[in-house]
């Protein structure tokens, strides 16, 4: 049977493409008898013409790219937009840079490792952000012998 007319006055009614509109065979005389508006819309209200629900798009893609981000993954190089300093700002990086120098500084003090001039010393070039990490800021006190056990060695 052709219900060309009732799937035209059904999609107006419903606000759907005439594709979605499903017309329940069982019923297939009263439906045909059915030309106008008002007919139409009792049928939908019986329930024997209605719109198919519309394809929604799945998650599941987005939830196991979502959990990947978690893990820390997909955070290349060709992720990223913008500059370093937009996802780190520079006040915070030169914070993570320096907490831990001056702390390795402190333990150096109480242990009296350095003399208190050098001490000083090194005090003002962490401030001024000398050294780029806590390994390099050993290598320098190494390497220019401040420290007392080279003072020690010359002495001898």
């Amino acid at each position: 049977m052709n219900f060309k007319l009732q799937k035209r006055l059904a999609k107006e009614l419903l606000d759907v493409g005439e594709s979605k509109i499903f017309i329940d065979s069982s019923h297939k005389d009263e439906i045909k008898d059915a030309i106008t508006k008002a007919d139409v819309r009792n049928l939908i209200k019986k329930g024997y013409i209605y719109a198919k629900k519309e394809n929604k798009r799945s998650r599941a893609r987005a939830r196991t790219r979502h959990e990947q981000k978690v893990k820390g993954r997909r955070k290349g190089l060709g992720k990223r937009k913008g500059r370093k300093t937009a996802r780190l700002g520079r006040k915070e990086a030169w914070m993570d840079r320096v907490r831990p120098q001056r702390e390795l500084l402190k333990k150096i003090k109480v242990s009296g490792s350095v003399p208190k001039e050098n001490w000083k010393k090194l005090y003002s070039m962490v401030k001024g952000g000398f050294f780029r990490s806590r390994a390099h800021l050993k290598l320098y006190i190494e390497k220019s012998e401040m420290s007392k056990k080279h003072l020690r060695s010359d002495k001898k």
